[in-house]
């Protein structure tokens, strides 16, 4: 059983459910050759037939009307807006016929499971399974701690507790404060009586200033024993409460982790030899030592999962965007994306183990032609203008750098280096020669006194002349070296920015980062609460060019010998 998809331009048809392959019509894809090995999933350009793949399933994602999903492209839509990751995987068959598998991350309209897409690796959410199951015991116990913690005799024992707490450290910090009072009072009165009575008269003086003193403190171990009472009663009343909650938080928290060790064990992955590993052997190497939640719910695995399972044979693959942008990551409509490395990584080496697949971008070694421009140098400093797509410092898969140029022309001098470029940022960076040298610059960066000034080319045309960002970053930790946008944990993070000329379809912008926060420029343009604008080129944040047009044009700092600012200005050649 087939159907045509409705695309103008190549009338492909779609699989039934059964096969969940579709396959390509021979016109649409006349005269495209085959990729010669599998897309690196981490950095790629989608190849042709991903492309038209992916454009006919952004098709069927447009003229669909039933799934119950908001993705965020509707203000009438119902529900909370939630955009998707969806994946295609170009395959042949077993008859050698070309054609494409479709998937999407997590979950689709609270389903795992629809016939235009590939089924999950293991479907917890299938009926009567163990996964629901658990999750209903789960769900009981968080009913009866609902339960117990809205009962209006616990919330009023603990109001009590908490205002009692209050009053008594209020009462008795108050005595505490008239009883030292009193003390100082005594003291002032022995001084002064000391010289002036008679031996006897100043023995019966003291004798009441003790009896004083011993009336103060009865009165402070009153008052205390006396809300320490009332405390213990408040206490005693909310033990009943407060063991019951423990003994519930404690079983839900056993019983989800047997849950989800219990899931782990049935996500099986395979490669193309046949060769099965669970989640949780693959991520038992790993710096995390368990699998990450939702790990195996991302489109790639589910789609190489489903070929190898069905003995077809992968070629390409592409994931995008489609929806509105969430909140803390820079997502856009319908662009294309790589997949996530904290929760991918370790599954998709399993999957590819023994395939051919294309070469690794990120163990490109720049080109010795890529000149280290020397800017200004003398006994305790030298300024460099880097070049895009060199380090500054040595990676763990490449060693060419800043660094170890600055080696080689320093001889037996050791570039210490004071801060960082990004490897596609180009422009000035300071390195020290002396340890004295490096401790002055890094203070001045540490302090903020160092003034910076980046050049950038925007992705789209910017309105307004200029502004300032006020975004919290913190690390993606699960798909490094990625950052995210949170109010929560974030580190402040502000930019100043200002646009120098508008073109067609970019603007080029000034960037004054007044924080020094990891990708924080690139973030600032890219995220929708920004300039909601990617820079040019910036493959992490916006789409790939020929290199990323962000540059460090400006520096300006302390000598740290001579004590007189010096400043440092490169164009930026674009």
């Amino acid at each position: 059983m087939w159907y045509f998809c409705g695309l103008n331009e190549c009338k492909h048809l779609r699989a039934n459910s059964g096969s969940r392959i579709s396959y390509f019509l021979e016109e649409a894809i006349r005269g495209i050759g085959l990729p010669a090995r599998f897309t690196f999933p981490f950095y790629y350009a989608p190849h042709p037939l991903a492309i038209i793949a992916a454009t006919e399933l952004q098709q069927y994602l447009e003229t669909q009307t039933h799934l119950d999903h908001n993705f965020g492209l509707d203000a009438d839509a119902e529900g909370m807006a939630i955009g998707k990751m969806f994946g295609v995987l170009v395959v042949q068959d077993r008859e050698g016929k070309l054609g494409y598998l479709s998937a999407f991350s997590g979950k689709l309209a609270d389903s795992n499971d629809h016939p235009e897409f590939v089924p999950p690796v293991f479907d917890m959410l299938a009926e009567d399974s163990f996964f629901l199951q658990g999750a209903a015991i789960i769900n009981t116990i968080n009913a009866r701690l609902e339960a117990i913690e809205s009962d209006k005799k616990y919330q009023q024992l603990r109001l009590d507790l908490e205002r009692f707490t209050t009053q008594s450290l209020q009462e008795t910090g108050a005595l505490r404060k008239q009883l030292k009072s009193n003390k100082e009072g005594r003291k002032q009165v022995r001084e002064q009586e000391r010289n002036k009575l008679g031996a006897q008269d100043y023995a019966a003086l003291e004798a009441d200033l003790i009896r004083q003193s011993l009336h103060d403190k009865r009165a402070l171990n009153l008052l205390t024993n006396q809300w320490e009472q009332v405390l213990d009663e408040t206490r005693t009343g909310l033990a009943p409460f407060e063991q019951a909650i423990d003994l519930l938080k404690n079983e839900r928290k056993e019983r989800s982790a047997a849950l989800q060790e219990q899931l782990f064990e049935q996500y099986m992955f395979l490669n193309k030899d046949g060769k099965n590993k669970s989640l949780q052997d693959i991520f038992s190497l790993t710096a995390f030592g368990k699998p990450p939640a939702a790990a195996g719910e991302c489109a790639t695995p589910k789609l190489l999962q489903f070929a190898f399972a069905n003995g077809y044979r992968p070629l390409a693959m592409a994931e995008f965007w489609w929806g509105a942008p969430p909140k803390s990551e820079i997502r856009k409509h319908k662009q294309y994306y790589p997949a996530c490395t904290g929760k991918c990584k370790p599954i998709l080496a399993h999957m590819l183990e023994g395939m051919a697949v294309d070469e690794n971008p990120f163990l490109h070694i720049a080109e010795a032609s890529s000149a280290l421009e020397i800017v200004y140098e003398d006994d305790s400093l030298i300024v460099v203008n880097k070049p895009a797509g060199l380090r500054s410092v040595p990676g763990v898969d490449i060693q060419e750098s800043v660094y170890t140029r600055l080696q080689s022309l320093l001889g037996d001098a050791e570039p210490l280096m004071v801060h960082r470029l990004d490897m596609d940022t180009s422009g000035l960076l300071v390195v020290a020669k002396t340890p004295q040298a490096h401790k002055h610059i890094q203070r001045q960066f540490l302090q903020g006194t160092v003034r910076k000034r980046y050049r950038a080319l925007l992705s789209k045309v910017i309105d307004k002349p200029e502004g300032e960002i006020d975004l919290p970053l913190s690390a993606d930790l699960y798909n490094r070296p990625r950052q995210l946008v949170c109010f929560e944990t974030g580190k402040k993070s502000i930019t100043r920015w200002k646009v120098i000329k508008r073109y067609e379809s970019t603007t080029k912008v000034d960037l004054w980062p007044l924080t020094g926060r990891t990708h924080q420029l690139r973030m600032h343009s890219a995220h929708a609460l920004g300039l909601n604008a990617p820079i040019v080129g910036d493959d992490l944040y916006g789409t790939v060019s020929e290199r990323m047009y962000l540059h460090a044009a400006h520096l300006e700092f302390m000598h740290p010998r001579t004590k007189e600012k010096i400043s440092f200005e490169v164009e930026e050649g674009f």
